[in-house]
């Protein structure tokens, strides 16, 4: 019965028989309540209105007795209910009014519209009780007639209908800034794009239940262009990093990727596929609905979109900022920064089971094949190490790419193993054009320790693998407590004899060089003593190791220097002249640049004569950069300081270049002479002297502590000898008194 059919004034009465059928179930309807203690009016009422089609919804009758049911049935019912019918005069004379005050205030129910009814005119409330409670109308029984109680009916469901839209849209605006204020704190993409399916739910009413599609690109890393699932909610969660095309349905995946080629919204009755979109960085939602959605929703739907789309894109920009602080741009490995909190998210779980091994790999000699090849070829070869890595080793081992050529492993020790690995690279590997064959160190550490950082484990297998880098015998080592002991020794060391050399606390000793001609001094060696804080003196064998380490040999060379040089320029004072000092070189010294016009420097300073200097070098520093070595010394011979070579005979350099070599001295090492006594000689002590002869150079030898050794190297024609039997190393003031007090063959007495 629609509107133009009310043409009688009456309210009749139809017969049982006649009575419309209560609408369906599945179609959406108008809530009404009638409140009324009279039962007439309820049937009436009902029987009115009931053929009563509004905006294509008929009305659904709900029937209360009382100002208190009524109540008891609006806490139920909420601000689902349309239209109030509601009787003034109940259980007490303003029980409606009493109603309407509660729901109002105390229901905080605002969209139900009231009309407000009574048979007793003298009952009408005042104005401002109208006002107050929001009542819709106020009529008389007597003159609510059928046409104009359907009138009444129409005007409340659209004054309802406009409530209920404004209340919408400002609850779905809220959602909206509450939803984007929250998506906006979230960073991650899988979190993020899990945010905006179950926002869009909760903002159409519905649990979440819905997918993020997106092409790969950057934030999923991926090199094909396939559409992969970012994030989901409900049933489709299963899906998160998959290809789209992997999903069961198919008609899902056809929609998606027409929304993503079309860049519009496409909307269905049981789902929706919305296109996102900011500064390139696009996506499909697909959200299953259930439902036609209405204008209402569709345009809080486009400002919830364009907020989101927002935060989509700054989400691909912090994706984008992590990966480049996080991950590796040549290898696509974790990085350093990664790596180490993979180190530290280790489960206490997997630590226990004391089979998690962590190592770092050292590709050996990889600046030689950038340098030969080029950095490309470099570039490549370590892409191609990544890749072997990534592909033989399981997921479950965590890889990256620590520093230029060094890549970390953690994982089980079935696959983190010294075979395991050593296996791994016995192939060759692709680099451009080349195929390589490369060894590479390594070094492990166990992790038993659950208090143990990221930083911590990193820092057990460096020091591991810088004493495999010291290992003749093997390629790897494992981490030991005592190696930490020890480096930490050694820095401590290193950091005292910073300090104390800053505080000039090293000191310079003498030991006399005498010829074995006629047993006159002829010179002194400078030899560097450290002062322990125990009273005694660290060995030069423990201390000069580390000053080369960390480079501070080259000041300290430097000083011996010119502190040798003050010594001479005394000794002239003391009318003590002719005598040279030799200093020993280090190879750290020679790679100084500065090293060649530093020591003519300061031998012209000090207005030393340069034959009065000579420059030791021992064997194995020839050998060690022997380019740089033979250059140098050729400048300094020239300058006119001389040239020895000490420790001789111990080392395996080759004759050839010892040919190169400006030399003026062999000084024949102490563990050639050592052994020598009555009736025993040295074959290699003489090989060095008839070398030495040959050669054209002076023979030195050290270690003289008996007669029988000065005999016999005097038997070889050794020309120099130096050792405890003529004097012991001692401070300068000593040698002072040591020169005036010598007389040739003192020792024998």
């Amino acid at each position: 019965m629609s509107q133009s059919e009310y043409e009688n004034d009456e309210l009749v009465f139809f017969e049982e028989d006649d009575a419309p059928v209560e609408p369906s179930q599945d179609r959406e309807v108008w809530n009404l309540l009638v409140v009324d203690d009279d039962e007439e009016i309820h049937s009436v009422t009902r029987l009115a209105l009931s053929d009563l089609e509004i905006n294509g919804r008929f009305l659904k009758f709900h029937h209360a007795y009382s100002g208190k049911q009524a109540l008891e049935m609006l806490a139920v019912l909420g601000n689902k209910v349309a239209i109030i019918l509601l009787d003034v005069v109940m259980e007490t004379d303003d029980a409606g009014l009493v109603t309407a005050r509660k729901l109002r205030e105390d229901l905080k129910l605002d969209e139900p519209r009231i009309i407000l009814r009574t048979g007793q005119p003298g009952y009408a409330p005042e104005e401002k009780i109208i006002k107050e409670y929001d009542i819709n109308d106020y009529k008389t029984k007597t003159e609510l007639t059928r046409s104009k109680l359907v009138t009444t009916i129409i005007a409340s469901i659209r004054s309802y209908q406009q409530i209920l839209s404004i209340n919408q849209s400002r609850e779905g605006l809220s959602k909206i800034i509450y939803s984007a204020a929250n998506l906006l704190e979230e960073h991650s993409v899988k979190g993020y794009c899990e945010g905006v399916v179950t926002q869009i739910s909760s903002l159409m009413g519905l649990e979440a239940d819905g997918i993020v599609c997106a092409r790969a690109g950057s934030m999923l890393d991926k090199d094909d262009n396939g559409v992969y699932v970012l994030g989901a909610a409900g049933e489709f969660a299963t899906y998160i990093n998959q290809k789209l095309e992997n999903m069961h349905d198919t008609r899902i995946v056809h929609q998606v990727i027409q929304c993503l080629l079309r860049k519009e919204h496409i909307f269905e009755p049981d789902f929706t596929v919305l296109y996102m979109c900011s500064a390139g960085h696009e996506a499909a939602v697909f959200v299953r609905i259930g439902k036609d959605i209405d204008d209402i929703h569709k345009q809080l739907l486009e400002v919830f979109l364009s907020s989101v789309s927002v935060g989509y894109e700054n989400v691909n920009l912090f994706h984008e900022l992590r990966l480049a602080a996080y991950r590796d741009w040549l290898t696509k490995l974790p990085n350093r920064t990664e790596f180490i909190n993979l180190l530290d998210n280790i489960e206490e779980e997997q630590i226990n089971s004391g089979r998690m091994v962590a190592a770092l790999i050292d590709i050996n000699h990889f600046a030689d094949i950038n340098d030969g090849l080029g950095q490309e070829v470099g570039n490549q070869l370590l892409i191609s190490v990544a890749d072997l890595l990534k592909e033989k080793l399981s997921d479950t081992v965590g890889k990256g790419r620590i520093g230029a050529d060094v890549f970390g492993l953690v994982g089980y020790e079935e696959e983190i193993n010294p075979k395991v690995l050593n296996d791994l690279f016995k192939q060759h590997f692709k680099a451009g054009e080349h195929r390589l064959l490369v060894n590479m160190t390594i070094g492990f550490a166990k992790l038993t320790d659950c208090e143990a950082t990221g930083l911590d484990i990193l820092k057990y297998t460096n020091i591991a693998l810088n004493r495999a880098k010291r290992n003749a015998a093997s390629n790897y080592e494992y981490y030991l407590g005592e190696m930490e002991e020890q480096t930490f020794w050694r820095l401590a060391m290193m950091r005292q004899l910073r300090t104390d050399f800053s505080e000039r606390k090293l000191q310079l000793w003498y030991q006399p060089q005498v010829s074995l001609t006629d047993e006159k001094i002829i010179g002194m060696e400078a030899l560097l003593r450290w002062p322990s804080k125990e009273g005694g003196f660290i060995s030069p064998a423990v201390f000069v190791p580390l000053a080369e380490y960390s480079g501070l040999i080259v000041e300290i060379g430097m000083w011996v220097l010119e502190e040798s040089c003050h010594r001479l320029k005394e000794l002239q004072k003391l009318n003590v002249e002719g005598l040279r000092i030799a200093v020993n070189i280090s190879v750290p010294q020679f790679r100084d640049p500065n090293f060649v016009s530093q020591v003519m420097k300061i031998i012209t300073a000090n207005k030393v004569c340069p034959r009065q200097i000579e420059l030791e070098i021992t064997e194995s520093v020839a050998m060690d950069e022997p380019n740089i070595v033979v250059e140098s010394l050729k400048a300094l011979k020239e300058f006119g300081v001389s040239i020895a070579i000490d420790d001789f005979g111990t080392g395996f350099s080759s004759m050839s270049y010892l040919q190169q070599l400006p030399l003026d001295r062999l000084k024949v090492d102490r563990a050639f002479v050592k052994d020598i006594g009555e009736g025993q000689s040295s074959f290699f002590a003489e090989t060095i002297i008839t070398l030495g002869k040959k050669l054209g150079l002076e023979t030195i030898a050290e270690g003289l502590e008996n007669l029988e050794q000065v005999k016999y190297m005097q038997s070889l024609g050794c020309d120099e000898g130096q050792g405890f039997l003529y004097a012991k190393p001692m401070p300068f003031e000593e040698l002072v008194e040591f020169i005036n007090d010598y007389r040739p063959g003192d020792y024998l007495q």
